[in-house]
């Protein structure tokens, strides 16, 4: 939508991970080095730990990218919240193996099977764990399990955990020390500072073609960096969202004021405002439970209303450009043929 209005090549700020827009902020950087040296050992486990969002996917990815991708096999196990067996069956998923109705040696065997095959080849097998902090001591010892498997003195496959804040802590404890002596590199990605964040900002914003338009004063930048704390993934919703909002009131430059003003319509949307006291009729006393659940219903109400009002601009602006595509495919139907001579 806001694209085509600042002439941009595409979304600058999408959520999913995408290695193209990589930014290599000095922490991203850091985390690289270390990704580096655990894949040129090519055994054990890389750890990277940090915020949601704060771009641990992204930089797997762009990881991966710079490798000889005909030489990579990766596999992601995305859900953690798994029991042991349930874990080795999505490994196998996740490769393309045989997993259902099958005893857990014939899974082990199918795995083996193939990480052998894959060495033999020249190709490298890369297990990736999202959301590592979820995983189960006994999941965590069937992963470890799985590095036991090696071709003379090489191990089959390597892994990446890739975990929230918490996960360090978990590494910590006396069930994951045998997994602790196998873990060659670890990382922690920490947040952007306010300079990065208008490097990231910017960083996105040229690969898109950007030409200086939205421009962005000081005070904006700085804004949005207090907002979203420096963690990638909220720059790109609060951006997202900023570049509608310019294209809706036709913003050629963002302030301060601008910045504001999104802020506290996504404050609005994700029911942060304060409780509001709502009196009982005089003489009156509600039943337990009825006063609280009253205002939840009031402040949900309010909440809806507002994004209504917020969303109908959006919609007529929508209806409208609709419509004058209509009129226009309407007014070349009605123009007679071309009559061709030969």
């Amino acid at each position: 939508m806001y694209e085509s209005y600042y002439h941009f090549t595409s979304k600058p700020f999408q959520l999913s991970p995408d290695p193209r827009f990589f930014y290599g902020s000095r922490g991203h950087k850091r985390a690289m080095a270390y990704l580096e040296y655990g894949l040129s050992l090519g055994e054990g486990f890389i750890v990277v730990t940090g915020e949601v969002g704060a771009g641990k996917t992204t930089l797997v990815r762009n990881l991966f990218k710079q490798m000889e991708e005909g030489n990579i096999i990766a596999a992601q196990l995305v859900s953690t919240q798994l029991d042991a067996d349930d874990t080795l069956r999505s490994v196998a998923a996740s490769l393309g193996l045989e997993h259902e109705g099958i005893s857990k040696s014939a899974l082990l065997k199918n795995l083996q099977d193939f990480l052998v095959a894959a060495t033999r080849q020249k190709k490298r097998v890369l297990l990736v764990v999202d959301e590592a902090q979820n995983l189960t001591p006994r999941a965590v010892e069937e992963l470890r399990m799985l590095s036991n498997f090696q071709d003379e003195d090489r191990s089959l496959i390597q892994t990446f955990l890739l975990g929230q804040p918490e996960f360090r802590n978990i590494l910590q404890s006396m069930d994951m020390q045998q997994l602790r002596q196998r873990v060659i590199a670890s990382y922690h990605l920490g947040p952007l500072d306010a300079d990065e964040t208008r490097g990231y900002i910017e960083h996105r914003l040229n690969l898109v073609g950007w030409k200086g338009v939205p421009g962005f004063s000081e005070e904006a930048y700085q804004a949005i960096h207090r907002f979203t704390g420096g963690i990638p993934r909220r720059i790109n919703t609060f951006c997202d969202r900023l570049m509608l909002f310019g294209y809706l009131e036709e913003k050629q430059q963002f302030g301060e004021d601008e910045i504001s003003e999104v802020i506290e319509d996504l404050r609005h949307e994700v029911a942060h405002q304060e409780t509001t006291n709502i009196p009982a009729p005089a003489g009156v006393l509600p039943p337990p439970g009825l006063a609280e659940e009253t205002i939840r219903l009031s402040q949900r109400v309010e909440q809806m209303e507002r994004s209504i009002n917020r969303i109908l601009p959006i919609v007529r602006k929508i209806l409208f450009t609709v419509s004058e595509k209509q009129a226009g495919n309407e007014e070349l139907d009605q123009q007679p043929p071309i009559e061709r001579t030969g």
